[in-house]
C-alpha cells in the first residue's frame, strides 16, 4: 500500500481521532493521532490483514520546546513491505500517552527510554521505570529545559 491508502484506511476507521496527515513533501509520511487512542490505532494497524504493521522499528520521544512534547512511532509491515509513521503530541500539563507495549513487545524499552529521558508517561505500561538513568535521578535529561545537577549522591557531576 502507498501512504495515502494507509491514511485513507485510518481515516475511515477512526474519523474523529486523526488530527493531521502529511504525505507529500516529507521523507517519512505521517499520521498525527490523539494520544488517548494510539493503542486502538496501533492494534488496528497490526491486526488488519491489508495493513499488517507487524514491526515497530522505533519509538522516540521529542521535546518541541514551549511545553510541547511528542512521541513518534515508525512502523513497518514485513508482510507487505510498506511503512508509515504515527505521531502523538503531549503537553507539560498532560504528559500521558497510551502504551503500545502489549501490541509490539519492543515498545517496552522504547517507552521506558522516552519516560526516562522526557518524562512522558505511557498509561498501561507493565514496568514503567527508568532504564538509562539511576532510579533516584531527578529530572529528564533530554528535555530542553533540563539543568544538569552539580552533585549526585555527594559526587560532583563532571559537566
Amino acid at each position: 500500500m502507498i501512504p495515502q491508502e494507509i491514511c485513507d484506511a485510518l481515516k475511515a476507521k477512526f474519523p474523529d481521532v486523526i488530527k493531521e496527515t502529511k504525505i507529500e513533501g516529507v521523507f517519512d509520511p505521517y499520521v498525527k493521532v490523539a494520544p488517548e487512542k494510539v493503542k486502538d490505532i496501533a492494534q488496528f494497524l497490526r491486526d488488519d490483514d491489508t495493513l499488517a504493521f507487524d514491526s515497530l522499528m522505533c519509538l522516540s520521544g521529542i521535546d518541541y520546546t514551549g511545553g510541547k512534547f511528542g512521541v513518534v512511532y515508525h512502523l513497518h509491515s514485513i508482510k507487505w513491505n510498506h511503512k508509515i509513521t504515527l505521531k502523538v503530541e503531549a503537553t507539560l500539563e498532560n504528559m500521558h500517552c497510551q502504551s503500545v507495549e502489549s501490541i509490539w513487545k519492543t515498545a517496552n524499552w522504547h517507552e521506558r527510554e522516552a519516560f526516562d529521558m522526557y518524562g512522558i508517561i505511557f498509561d498501561g505500561h507493565t514496568d514503567l521505570r527508568r532504564i538509562l538513568m539511576p532510579y533516584d535521578w531527578e529530572g529528564h535529561p533530554l528535555r530542553k529545559d533540563y539543568k544538569v545537577p552539580e552533585y549526585y549522591n555527594g559526587m560532583k557531576v563532571p559537566y
